[in-house]
């Protein structure tokens, strides 16, 4: 896509929700979207982690967290014994192994097919415009929305006494939105390069796990309409405790470098208490990138 085909095919919806005086999404490789990109891409190789604040228009951030909000009703809850890695908490390891570590999973999420396509986060998540931007600061030649009609694009809700617990991310990198902030709590941890694909670093992860690493942890409060671009794949992450009467919820818009990626049939029903042919079809040919214990 030429530069000229970009703008167009931003203006359906790139140029109008994001603040492009910010953002220039609508000049790709303008000298305005490199310094962007660069800062971003300086971001993540140094921490892992880069938020882009008020990345949605002022005007708009209102009614991101109105739409989000009246769909939150619709997540799927579980509360759950689960561990850092989303193992079968009955997996024999050993004694110290901080994958015997367990705790309580309480957060929930609405499936993409639960979204209607017209929500601002929905519109975002399928621009060609923001894909080439995303890409672009994750260093990659482009980036496929996930062929899971489920888990491409899902609301996150952490509903007040709850948190979403330490953990690692199936996907090498995750994209974000924060759309609600609760009234007290829910601040985003994480360990930046804690593991790596080659070496799991045990010692560390269960420091972190017992509350015995603290200085491995950097903690981030997030606004709604920020974007958060993450390797969440070999950082420890967390949203602690919600506290308050208000909500956290974060629009979470999952891309891959492959195209027609499908989630797994249990993690699949554990996050949205059902799976689709789809998944099903895919089970059993899902690949890969390393061989860490998730």
């Amino acid at each position: 896509m030429g530069a000229v085909e970009a703008r167009a095919a931003g203006r359906a919806a790139g140029t109008e929700l994001v603040d492009t005086d910010l953002y220039p999404l609508d000049e790709p490789d303008g000298p305005g979207w490199t310094a962007v990109v660069s800062r971003v891409r300086e971001e993540l190789a140094n921490s892992g982690c880069c938020v882009l604040p008020d990345f949605i228009r002022g005007a708009l951030q209102e009614r991101l967290r109105t739409e989000c909000a009246a769909i939150a009703p619709d997540a799927h809850y579980d509360v759950e014994t689960v561990n850092a890695y989303n193992i079968d908490i009955g997996t024999p390891l050993p004694d110290d192994h901080p994958g015997r570590i367990t705790v309580e999973r309480g957060n929930a999420f609405v499936a993409r097919d639960l979204i209607p396509r017209d929500l601002i986060v929905h519109r975002l998540y399928s621009d060609p415009l923001f894909q080439r931007f995303v890409a672009a600061c994750f260093g990659l030649p482009r980036v496929h929305e996930l062929g899971d009609p489920l888990s491409g694009l899902c609301l996150n809700v952490v509903n007040p006494r709850m948190e979403h617990p330490w953990h690692f991310d199936t996907n090498e990198f995750t994209v974000s939105l924060l759309t609600q902030r609760p009234q007290d709590g829910g601040v985003f941890e994480y360990c930046p390069n804690i593991r790596s694909a080659a070496d799991e670093n045990f010692a560390d992860v269960r420091a972190v796990l017992t509350g015995q690493g603290g200085r491995l942890v950097r903690r981030l409060v997030l606004r709604p309409g920020d974007l958060q671009l993450f390797k969440g794949r070999y950082s420890l992450h967390r949203v602690s405790e919600v506290r308050g009467d208000i909500a956290r919820h974060t629009a979470i818009l999952a891309y891959s470098e492959r195209p027609g990626v499908v989630g797994s049939v249990a993690r699949t029903r554990q996050l949205f208490g059902r799976v689709l042919p789809e998944h099903l079809a895919a089970e059993g040919r899902a690949v890969r990138v390393d061989a860490l214990l998730d």
